[in-house]
């Protein structure tokens, strides 16, 4: 649906649907997701649901697909497009566990969605796999140029850095959810970036990351 074609009225409740269903997927997945429940939890009737989301259940889950990554992405700004010094590294570092420590959640949106739809919707994994992809590279391009800054040595794969660390995202997350602390994510996170600080140049200072000034 054209959010142009309703009112801002329309927009914020459009809008609280789908942080809404996206609280709900998370907490009992998409196939313990239904329309039902969504109406329940915000109070609005299945017209005004099918108003919003013509295309029913499945649209709407990919609208939470769409919103989530968008808040993922805005939550890594503006230092996921540096990522040029060892200063923005840490930056990056400490907006990502800032970010899920604020969800008041630990699991990560994307990463759960993206499971749940392998499962469900070929459609859908491949948003999620094109989604993650971008992040890969993105933290690729990241690692490149810390190369050409001649911060790190040239012999280093910056995918290899780039998938490393996103794994251990999503691992230090699985760790963190049931202690309820950012202690194994922070650790996960350390660790994934170890390889980036062993390639240091030797003649250049490698800044500790904000859990070794701790």
């Amino acid at each position: 649906m054209e959010e142009t074609k309703i009112t801002a009225r329309g927009r914020a409740t459009r809008q609280r649907i789908i942080e809404a269903t996206g609280e709900q997927i998370l907490a009992a997945g998409i196939g313990g997701t239904t329309l039902d429940t969504v109406r329940a939890a915000t109070l609005t009737s299945k017209s005004q649901l099918f108003h919003y989301f013509p295309g029913g259940k499945t649209e709407l889950v990919r609208e939470v697909a769409t919103w989530e990554g968008q808040q993922l992405l805005e939550a890594q700004e503006p230092f996921i497009h540096d990522l040029s010094t060892w200063e923005s590294w840490n930056q990056w570092r400490s907006a990502l566990v800032d970010y899920y420590l604020g969800l008041g959640r630990w699991a990560c949106p994307i990463g759960s969605l993206a499971t749940q739809a392998a499962m469900t919707d070929p459609d859908l994994e491949a948003f999620f796999s094109a989604s993650m992809a971008q992040w890969r590279d993105t933290l690729a391009a990241g690692v490149t140029k810390m190369q050409a800054a001649g911060q790190i040595e040239r012999a280093v794969d910056p995918q290899r850095i780039a998938v490393v660390i996103l794994a251990a995202i999503q691992g230090g997350l699985v760790l963190s959810q049931p202690m309820r602390s950012a202690w194994p994510l922070e650790a996960a996170l350390d660790s994934a970036l170890a390889p980036l600080h062993q390639a240091a140049v030797t003649d250049r200072r490698v800044p500790a990351s904000p859990a070794a000034e701790a």
